[in-house]
């Protein structure tokens, strides 16, 4: 058995013993699924609702959801994906609390039937391209030398962190999960029950934004006109 097989075997047999102690009322077990899931489940949250405060309250909702639904859970999926699936719904509920609930797949459906371009679509090569399908035509500005250490610096990480709040809440969410906590795109799709087109669509919106708030920002120039403005 190949070395990937072999992890992915490990992997399964790993999941099942933990559903069984959760089933079983280890509260150990469940102490170790909050440590590994809570913050990046409030940073989704945020995503969606748009306030860390009702994020946390919306978290320990799903907890609740994850520990009611434990044995109805019949491994269709990764628990990850169930457990993100739980807490989708939750912070979705709460935001339409005062109108009707409506899935992740169609709060998205209005972003992706909006005409918008985050950037210059003539910075792109065409969708029909042989080679390279909607790829940057014009490459984006180097952020070499002092460009450079003014991204790395900590208040490029104020512009980042600005620019993905002021996205909306779907490509947001899609961010956050994918280039925020690291998720790859199956979990992604499978936790907000999208298509992977519409991922992709939504992933490469929300990052176009954040390129285009960071080129701004370094741009020659414009962190003086920010400290002359007051």
């Amino acid at each position: 058995m190949s070395g990937p097989a072999r992890s992915a075997v490990a992997g399964d047999a790993d999941e099942q013993r933990l559903l069984a102690d959760l089933r079983a009322g280890d509260e150990a077990v469940f102490v170790t699924l909050v440590d590994r899931y809570q913050a990046s489940m409030v940073r989704v949250a945020t995503a969606i609702v748009g306030s860390r405060a009702i994020a946390e309250e919306v978290t320990q909702d799903a907890w609740v959801g994850v520990l009611r639904g434990i044995d109805r859970f019949e491994g269709r999926s990764s628990l990850k994906t169930w457990l993100f699936r739980i807490l989708t719904n939750r912070a979705l509920s709460r935001r339409e609390r005062e109108r009707r609930s409506v899935p992740f797949s169609a709060l998205a459906s209005d972003e992706l039937d909006s005409e918008e371009a985050a950037l210059d679509p003539e910075r792109f090569l065409p969708p029909d391209h042989p080679r390279w399908p909607n790829t940057w035509a014009t490459a984006p500005e180097s952020w070499a030398g002092g460009g450079e250490a003014r991204a790395l610096a900590a208040e490029s990480g104020r512009v980042i962190a600005e620019a993905i709040a002021a996205l909306p809440p779907a490509q947001r969410t899609v961010i956050t999960m994918r280039d925020v906590e690291g998720y790859d795109a199956p979990d992604v799709c499978n936790a907000l029950e999208i298509g992977e087109t519409n991922q992709r669509v939504l992933l490469h919106r929300a990052r176009s934004k954040v390129r285009r708030a960071l080129e701004e920002y370094l741009r020659p120039g414009a962190g003086a006109d920010e400290g002359s403005a007051g």
